[in-house]
């Protein structure tokens, strides 16, 4: 359903009219090869913004010239590329994993700027579209490369992007930029001028220089942001051939063993024996707080500090998971956290319950402090229950891991709806309640727990098959460190262009 895009209609307008490429062709010109990590990908599909998806753009790590790059590309046959709320959000969140993971960025604009009729969800907020703008300054203040190529229509707010990206593409017939176009001028001045004539490829690339490249085709135009990029002086990865085992276990297996019934909480050591090299795994503290399992591994050759929720955390077991991940914080070793939690049992009913209580609640406080303060990139899978306050020591979207990713059983909830039932309401002696508004509440809860709510809302980076876990970490562990290998100049400057 996210990759039909907007639909025949818009499809036929995008290809027949305009000839122009889908934004899933236009990657394939662009990438070395097919190891390209799609974020977010449902994103918008279950807003109500109308009967198609309503991110109008696509974001992902692909590698050009053998460096791991982060895209952003407008799909414009969504809505014509024009911005929503969520496609901002999306954005947002690719300039960040760019930023956090120095990667290369690359912007394929093709966008009518914002939808007007949302402004107020658009526009005047910090994390609104103007945002990205800002981002685009203090990545280049980084040295962190930006390349765009204008590949269509590029309106008002998406005439930034390209304008502000150290180098641009442009492309002949297709590509247009104004902040206005030909119709607000014609109701402005009542003057008719052709949108080749108002912001086209040659006007930008010969008279007002916004554009650094001319391109007689989209072909053109992809061969030359790769010509860019091989000038760019950022390092890829050396060509190690790294060797590393295979899980002694299928990785397919995990399909059938990702839980379904969150009453209990699957043994995390049958997932991740099929999932590190050689299944093996060096356990820390095996025999104490035993509802987290922590220790080293190594995913294609990749070394890792592994997380893992295997129940409820009790107070040894955040006391041991504070000491692991400033462990891994003090050796420069990532950490990969599995959420996968039981359900909350019920609040104390006793004295010595409520002590008890207070006093996990004070370890778990201890590891998300040092889950917080941990220098170490940090990979988090949901791949069972996650809620309440685990979702937080167990490092969730608010404590801003690398990358995010929910098996499609997982469930994110504050607090397990099926609990409800033994839950008094305020002044309700009887704890009977409203049976209609309790039964409505549980089952919006249920609704909004589920892993595509919560990646239709950019909550996460997507939703992966069980199957692919492993793969997937190994990609991201191999994006991450990319870093290591660039020479970051002290002087901090974006590039203006003048």
């Amino acid at each position: 359903m996210a990759s039909k895009g907007g639909g025949e209609n818009a499809i036929l307008r995008h290809t027949q009219r305009n000839k122009k490429l889908f934004v899933r062709e236009r990657l394939k010109l662009l990438l070395d090869d097919e190891s390209f990590l799609e974020l977010s990908p449902l994103a918008g599909l279950s807003m109500p913004y109308g009967d198609v998806p309503a991110a109008g753009c696509l974001t992902g790590i692909g590698k050009i010239c053998g460096v791991w790059c982060v895209f952003m590309a407008n799909d414009a046959t969504v809505k014509g590329g024009t911005i929503y709320p969520v496609g901002v959000k999306k954005q947002l969140r690719a300039q960040e994993i760019a930023m956090q993971n120095r990667l290369l960025s690359v912007y394929l604009v093709d966008s009518g700027g914002a939808f007007l009729p949302l402004q107020s969800e658009l526009f005047p907020d910090k994390l609104h579209g103007g945002r990205v703008f800002y981002n685009e300054a203090i990545m280049s203040a980084m040295r962190i490369p930006q390349v765009a190529v204008v590949c269509g229509s590029c309106v008002a707010g998406g005439a930034y992007v390209p304008t502000m990206a150290e180098e641009t593409v442009i492309i002949d017939k297709i590509g247009t930029l104004f902040l206005a176009g030909p119709p607000l001028v014609k109701a402005a001045t009542g003057e008719y001028v052709s949108p080749e004539d108002l912001g086209g490829a040659k006007l930008h690339s010969k008279v007002s220089g916004c554009s650094d490249h001319f391109a007689s085709s989209e072909k053109e135009a992809y061969e030359c942001i790769r010509n860019v990029i091989s000038t760019l002086n950022y390092d890829p990865l050396p060509e190690e051939a790294v060797e590393h085992d295979s899980p002694l276990y299928s990785s397919d297996e995990l399909l059938g063993l990702a839980p379904q019934d969150y009453r209990c909480t699957l043994p995390v050591k049958l997932i991740l024996s099929r999932l590190m090299d050689g299944s093996r795994f060096q356990e820390f503290k095996a025999n104490y707080g035993t509802t987290l399992v922590t220790g080293f591994g190594h995913v294609e050759g990749h070394l890792v500090g592994i997380v893992a929720s295997n129940g409820e955390l009790s107070h040894d077991a955040s006391l041991k998971g504070s000491h692991f991940v400033q462990l891994c914080s003090q050796r420069s070793i990532p950490i990969l956290f599995f959420q996968n939690t039981a359900p909350h049992t019920a609040e104390p009913t006793s004295i010595s319950q409520a002590e008890a209580h207070s006093n996990r609640l004070k370890a778990q406080a201890s590891m998300m402090a040092a889950v917080a303060c941990a220098a170490v990139p940090k990979i988090t899978i949901v791949i069972g229950g996650c809620y309440g306050s685990e979702s937080y020591v167990m490092c969730g979207r608010s404590f801003s891991p690398n990358f995010l990713f929910l098996w499609p059983n997982a469930r994110v909830a504050l607090v397990d709806s099926r609990h409800f039932s033994t839950v008094p309401r305020a002044g309700d002696n009887d704890c009977t309640g409203d049976e209609s508004e309790l039964k409505h509440l549980k089952e919006k809860l249920e609704e909004e727990s589920s892993a595509f709510y919560s990646s239709a809302r950019l909550w996460d980076d997507g939703v992966i098959l069980p199957q692919n876990t492993r793969k997937v970490i190994a990609q991201c562990l191999e994006i991450i460190e990319q870093q290591k290998y660039q020479v970051v100049s002290p002087w901090q400057y974006p590039v203006i262009r003048m």
